[in-house]
């Protein structure tokens, strides 16, 4: 793949960890200090993909682990495409909630789906994240968080409390095999307090000025 000259950065965890509340407040964080920026989504961010996303999230298809890994990349490859590699290309920083890694963290540790698959996947059709920052909670606070969002739950949400252990688990495995990449935070604190780590992360990551 072509790197860009952009910077790809990517707000990774399981369900109620906030990823979508921090990847807005870190674009806006960024777009004020005049950097071009561009927020996306996976599943989705292109308009094949969020048609895929429907299917995935929204569907009741009770999909065979490898089919349901090959229905995210394929999600992925649109959107990698037709959104991330020109914004990349054009100088631009991506900010990304989800990516290749809720694949290996959902897929892989949560529904038992061939890790070494996905991850042959991932080299072949994918572009890896010039940073992955992985918010976590206890899953006690992840439920909470959850229950007070009164809108309807998507499949994955659905899932029982053994599944939703495993992709924390997962997920923390994928840090450790990869700590250069990627960086844990805890999430369990307040929205300001999380921001605030996660733009030290940053800027620390990126070289930028307080």
């Amino acid at each position: 793949m072509i790197a860009g000259s952009g910077h790809f950065v990517t707000l990774e965890g399981g369900e109620g960890t906030g990823k979508t509340t921090q990847s807005v407040l870190l674009a806006e964080a960024l777009a004020a200090r005049g950097l071009p920026i561009l927020r996306t989504r996976e599943p989705g961010g292109s308009p094949g993909a969020e048609l895929l996303r429907d299917i995935l999230l929204r569907g009741d298809v009770d999909w065979a682990a490898p089919a349901e890994t090959l229905l995210h990349f394929a999600a992925r490859a649109e959107h990698l495409h037709k959104t991330i590699l020109p914004a990349l290309a054009d100088g631009g920083w991506v900010i990304c909630d989800r990516f290749s890694d809720s694949t290996m963290a959902y897929q892989g540790y949560g529904q038992g789906a061939d890790r070494e698959f996905i991850a042959e996947l991932v080299r072949l059709l994918s572009r890896p994240p010039d940073l992955t920052i992985i918010l976590d909670v206890p899953e006690a606070i992840a439920t909470e968080r959850l229950r007070q969002r009164g809108r309807a739950t998507d499949r994955y949400e659905r899932l029982g409390a053994a599944f939703h252990a495993r992709v924390r688990r997962g997920y923390r495995a994928i840090a450790a095999a990869d700590p250069g990449r990627c960086v844990v935070l805890d999430a369990s604190s307040t929205t300001q307090i999380v921001h605030t780590a996660i733009m030290t992360t940053v800027r620390t990551r990126f070289g930028l000025d307080q």
